[in-house]
């Protein structure tokens, strides 16, 4: 029996609070620390307790979810030292952490219905709210998702006729980037250059100049 119950409180317990009690060699002691430790009703404690209720503040950066759950984890600490909170003034201390952003909601909660605020009206409606918010989010995500598919497959074909003229090679200089009819080193000196449906057959017909025409000639002739 004691060695489940000091399992039960170990399961219980994490990490940071483990290492104040794991030296502790019986249930009864380890509970009797845990008590001197966090549930203690001295006057520093219990102030202590009160200022991290007051000082507390929900960011943006961080899930209402996980902020509520530590919020009311104060909560439940001032009750284990019997400190006792209305809950119009829990709720109330709840509305004044919310963040900026949240103006309008305080303004509803508070104003917008007849009678007392409850706690849990306003821990269900920022619920409902988180939720929402995340559900418009994913819609937002995937319509963007969508046009940008849409975008990037509209430009395929610019890509193709880019891609296709990058991946040319000259036949006068063999560099990458160019046809031969766009090379920088042909000139009116050194050749002329007729492209007769280049695009579509790949075919060339250059005409020499008349020098090289001549030597050709004589050279043929001397053969002769």
């Amino acid at each position: 029996m004691v060695d489940k119950a000091t399992s039960a409180i170990v399961l219980c317990l994490g990490d940071k609070v483990l290492r104040e009690v794991a030296k502790e060699p019986t249930a009864a002691s380890m509970w009797t620390k845990l008590e001197s430790l966090y549930m203690t009703k001295s006057l520093p404690h219990r102030q202590f307790l009160k200022q991290q209720l007051y000082s507390f503040r929900m960011v943006e950066s961080k899930v209402i979810m996980e902020q509520l759950t530590e919020f009311n984890k104060i909560l439940d600490d001032l009750e284990n030292i019997e400190v006792q909170l209305e809950d119009e003034d829990k709720a109330i201390l709840l509305l004044c952490t919310l963040p900026k952003s949240f103006e309008s909601f305080k303004d509803t909660m508070l104003c917008g219905k007849e009678g007392t605020v409850t706690l849990e009206e306003v821990q269900a409606a920022l619920r409902t709210k988180e939720l929402t918010k995340s559900k418009d989010l994913r819609i937002h995500e995937s319509s963007e998702g969508l046009s940008v598919s849409r975008g990037n497959g509209g430009g395929r074909g610019n890509r193709r006729k880019n891609g296709n003229k990058s991946k040319s090679k000259c036949f006068n200089c063999h560099k990458m980037g160019h046809f031969m009819k766009d090379c920088p080193e042909i000139n009116g000196n050194s050749a002329q250059i007729v492209s007769e449906g280049y695009e579509d057959a790949g075919a060339l017909v250059v005409r020499c100049c008349l020098e090289d025409e001549e030597d050709d000639v004589s050279h043929l002739e001397n053969d002769a």
